[in-house]
């Protein structure tokens, strides 16, 4: 287990040297918000931390319902039995293990592991723009349906889930980097991908903090170069491949 800090959040990454998986703890003034909760050997880890740091998890949020993102969700929920789980209203359906498309959404079938049997119920469904503490939710569908990300708006840190992957490269979800491919691979839409990758570039974030892979200061133009990447890589398709 590896942790780093930026400003106010603490990246908590598993498995740093083979299969990166990060979680994140944002101070507040009275507690601590954990974004994403890892796979469920990660509950232990996460617990430590927060003690550590000498403050009690209040908030729970998910980017998104993929296992590895929502995996120790139930054990901390177990242990934490007050703190409030928020993930955004879309996504709370994938969270049931209901892969099914609304009919306004592109009917390109959702990828990755999704989770199946997860016990815990949000208490509090996001959509974009909302406060949680210091935090802003923004709507970054693309990876799946329902993702989000979230910049702290005290130092403008973007934790972004896996709408973007540092690990093999910098990357907008759905663009395959061979030295990690996982991210791409378990894409539910790339066009979409790539209009959340481009909004998140547009916000000039101070650092960029992704579900796999380190935090990346001053990443904007990086960013930048990342999505007219994706987009020349998407244009030859004609659409999703």
């Amino acid at each position: 287990m590896r942790i780093t800090r930026e400003f106010d959040v603490h990246q908590v990454t598993f498995l740093p040297r083979l299969f990166p998986v990060n979680v994140y703890l944002i101070e507040e003034e009275q507690g601590l918000t954990l974004i994403d909760t890892g796979m469920p050997f990660s509950l232990k880890g996460i617990l430590e931390t927060a003690a550590s740091l000498g403050k009690p998890i209040t908030t729970i949020i998910l980017t998104h319902a993929h296992a590895d993102h929502v995996g120790a969700l139930d054990g901390l929920k177990d242990a934490l039995p007050d703190a409030e789980v928020c993930i955004s209203s879309r996504d709370a359906k994938l969270l049931t293990g209901d892969t099914s498309l609304l009919p306004h959404e592109p009917q390109t079938p959702v990828r990755g592991s999704v989770p199946k049997g997860i016990r815990t119920q949000p208490d509090r469904l996001l959509e974009d723009g909302d406060q949680i503490g210091s935090l802003v939710a923004i709507a970054s569908p693309g990876h799946t349906p329902g993702h989000m990300a979230f910049m702290d708006t005290r130092s403008r840190v973007l934790i972004v889930g896996d709408a973007y992957q540092v690990r093999g490269g910098l990357a907008v979800s759905g663009r395959v980097r061979p030295l990690f491919p996982f991210p791409a691979l378990a894409t539910w839409n790339r066009e979409a991908a790539l209009a959340s990758g481009k909004r998140l570039a547009e916000l000039e974030p101070s650092v960029l903090a992704v579900g796999h892979g380190r935090m990346l200061r001053q990443p904007a133009a990086a960013m930048r170069a990342a999505v007219a990447d994706a987009q020349q890589r998407l244009q030859p398709a004609g659409g999703q491949r």
